[in-house]
């Protein structure tokens, strides 16, 4: 409802937002943000959350082009390791956040400080341009035509991520654990579920998802640089809890996600259509979130 309110609005505001190119758009800008809200939403969904989500991304994307355009590595191979760093990075921070017993917060905002400076450190700060990657690392952002609107092969890369992870939340033991350890860790630990385990396995899917969004974003940019989604973490954790995600875990899902996701574009969108300047559209997706964890509070203590 909040979707269709929002595009509702923005059409009368600017009939432009209604047109195949600004729903094209709109949609492509979408891909990186849905990706990173996916991850998201398994962290969140144990009660936890990531703060490195656009640092992680950003170390993938720089690994992956840096092996491939200043290293002569291979392109399917510089990929891969890539998004092998993004797992790598995930696992990290569930390993301080199980063996460690950090809370969440304070891991993922130490990784997020260190996965950037990394980054920068690795790439000497400097960009790298789509021409000199490899066709298999710029294949994310070809585009087709689709019921007459342009899409990227990056959006059914995501979309197909969001199938994968939507059937193993609702379909296997796994996300049924998962699930569990959110809503009470004590009681999926009584009840025979390896709580650490699950955590474990959580941020190392995340990791793996934001690596995937690193080749994403590649496509969507049209290279890669270290100063992309500087804005990454607040709008995957906006795109979350719209979607109706709970932030203390144990409910919620990934269409809602993706849902969400399409919000927090269109708000962006929507907003720079009407003329709105930039300050102000980071202060409507700041009011959203706490709007969205306002709402999130009073529908947990109407339940209870």
């Amino acid at each position: 409802m909040l979707l269709i309110i929002t595009v509702i609005v923005f059409s009368v505001v600017n009939p432009r937002f209604m047109l195949p190119n600004s729903l094209s758009l709109l949609v492509q800008q979408t891909a990186v943000v849905a990706a990173l809200a996916l991850g998201q939403t398994l962290v969140i969904l144990t009660a936890g959350i990531d703060l490195s989500v656009g640092a992680i991304t950003i170390l993938s994307t720089m690994i992956m082009a840096s092996l491939a355009a200043n290293n002569g590595v291979n392109g399917g191979l510089s990929l891969l390791v890539g998004i092998a760093f993004g797992l790598l990075a995930g696992w990290v921070n569930g390993l301080l956040v199980t063996r460690i017993n950090l809370p969440p917060f304070i891991v993922t905002l130490g990784t997020l400080s260190i996965f950037t400076a990394v980054a920068l450190l690795y790439s000497g700060g400097s960009s790298i341009q789509d021409n000199r990657l490899p066709d298999v690392i710029n294949w994310a952002g070809q585009g087709f035509s689709f019921l007459g609107f342009r899409l990227t092969t990056g959006v059914v890369i995501v979309l197909l991520m969001y199938v994968v992870v939507g059937f193993a939340l609702s379909q296997t033991a796994w996300g049924r654990h998962v699930y569990a350890v959110g809503d009470d860790p004590e009681s999926a630990r009584l009840s025979g579920i390896a709580s650490k385990r699950v955590l474990l396995s959580v941020y190392s899917v995340a990791g793996l998802i934001f690596g995937i969004a690193a080749w994403v974003l590649i496509g969507r940019s049209g290279g890669a640089t270290p100063n992309a989604i500087t804005d990454g973490n607040l709008q995957s954790i906006t795109a979350v809890v719209i979607g109706g995600t709970s932030l203390f875990g144990g409910r919620g899902g990934v269409i809602g996600t993706l849902i969400g996701a399409l919000i927090v574009q269109a708000f962006t969108v929507g907003l720079s259509l009407a003329g709105v300047d930039q300050q102000f559209r980071v202060l409507a997706v700041g009011i959203l979130v706490i709007v969205a964890v306002a709402i999130d509070q009073w529908i947990r203590r109407v339940r209870s």
